[in-house]
């Protein structure tokens, strides 16, 4: 198989170096592709001073990064600005963005015409930055489409194309910056330039002395983000008198268990989702309904125990259940699944049953369910704060 080139340049009737069909098919959330000269004669669409002015409105969402080299230590301060803090960055290491700029300049807007073959719904917005020598906001992934469009001075512009590249991300910083990364592909970007990178490919850019990059992004919701958007909408029109109910209850056999009919009702009164396998609609539910309504959480224990440890603690103590720790099980294959305050574990039936179904527990009845795969799940409540050792009576 022939490797598509991954750098292209473009011509007067070819901005992308191809057709746009070709782009699509070959390149769109596949590869990456840096295309030389695909704004040919590229005016700046507006200023440093014009986007630093813009950092200052109140409505504008503005973002400064700066970089510590000797340190390697990035900190992120957030708009917006005042003339003041502009007077007293360095020289050089830090950079200015600013998101939505074309929803504030027409010449910004106007650079979004060059991407007709993509559904207007697609795109998002024109993010522009500004940099001094050595600025960027380093080496990171973005988990939408965007084009990296030059603007004046030059940038160099550093990424991965490795399928199975680390995606840690350091802890010592606001900022979501991998922990490693090593390039496959080194290129300086001039004026006119422009880099497309597909979601999920590490990259970092570094200002070449002064310059300006426009960041074209495209629009990608989360499936999290359009699930909870499509439950509301579907919700908004029922009103509170439409409830859950069971008016065929029978006694419970475990007051604790989420059984088969209990789910059966739930589904009825949620048609829409009907289809949703059986197993994933209850872990659903059972977290869910754990969940407590107010915002109250337990406390964790100030000093966690190790599952181990933990196994040495429980016999002749007792457990005690926080009161504000909801719990309930239901069946999972042979197994089960136990729910507490919005979470789940897996975890023996007769484990669950137990936690479940008590308030106080004997800590002898409890190891002798728990065996050495429920130490793990007890080790867990007690030091989220679900459950409290307690001498016995």
């Amino acid at each position: 198989m022939v490797a598509i080139p991954i750098e292209l340049k473009a011509s007067h009737n070819r901005p992308l170096g191809m057709s746009p069909a070709r782009f699509l098919r070959e390149y769109w959330q596949k590869q990456p592709l840096l295309v030389r000269g695909m704004f040919a004669g590229f005016q700046n669409a507006l200023t440093p001073e014009d986007l630093a002015g813009l950092a200052c409105e109140e409505a504008a969402l503005s973002r400064i990064v700066l970089h510590d080299p000797g340190h390697n230590r990035w900190t992120l301060r957030t708009g917006p600005f005042g003339e003041s803090d502009f007077a007293t960055l360095p020289k050089t290491h830090w950079t200015l963005l600013v998101q939505d700029v074309d929803k504030w300049d027409a010449d910004v807007a106007a650079l979004l015409d060059g991407f007709g073959f993509i559904p207007a719904w697609r795109r998002d917005d024109v993010m522009v930055s500004y940099a001094t020598d050595g600025g960027g906001v380093g080496p990171h992934v973005d988990r939408y489409d965007v084009f990296l469009v030059q603007g004046i001075g030059r940038r160099r512009w550093r990424i991965s194309t490795d399928p199975g590249a680390p995606m840690d991300f350091r802890a010592d910083s606001d900022l979501k910056l991998l922990a490693g990364f090593a390039p496959t592909h080194d290129w300086v970007l001039e004026p006119g330039d422009a880099l497309y990178l597909p979601p999920g490919v590490p990259h970092e850019g570094k200002a070449l002395g002064e310059c300006m990059t426009f960041s074209i992004g495209m629009r990608a919701p989360s499936r999290a983000e359009l699930l909870l958007d499509f439950a509301e909408f579907l919700a908004e029109p029922l009103g509170e008198e439409k409830r859950y109910a069971d008016p065929d209850l029978r006694p419970a056999k475990d007051p604790g268990e989420i059984d088969a009919v209990a789910l059966r009702r739930v589904r009825a009164a949620m048609p829409h989702f009907s289809n949703v396998d059986n197993s994933v609609f209850a872990s659903w539910f059972g977290r869910f309904i754990t969940a407590y309504r107010a915002a109250h959480e337990a406390a964790p224990a100030a000093r966690p125990l190790s599952h181990a440890r933990l196994g040495g603690k429980l016999a002749g103590t007792r457990l005690l259940r926080n009161p504000w720790s909801r719990m309930a099980w239901t069946r999972h294959g042979r197994n089960a699944e136990l729910f507490v305050a919005g979470h789940s574990y897996r975890c023996t039936v007769a484990l669950a049953r137990l936690i479940a179904g008590q308030r106080d527990l004997d800590g002898d009845a409890v190891l002798a369910r728990a065996g050495k795969t429920g130490l793990p799940v007890l080790a867990a409540l007690v030091n989220a704060g679900h459950l409290l050792l307690a001498k016995r009576r």
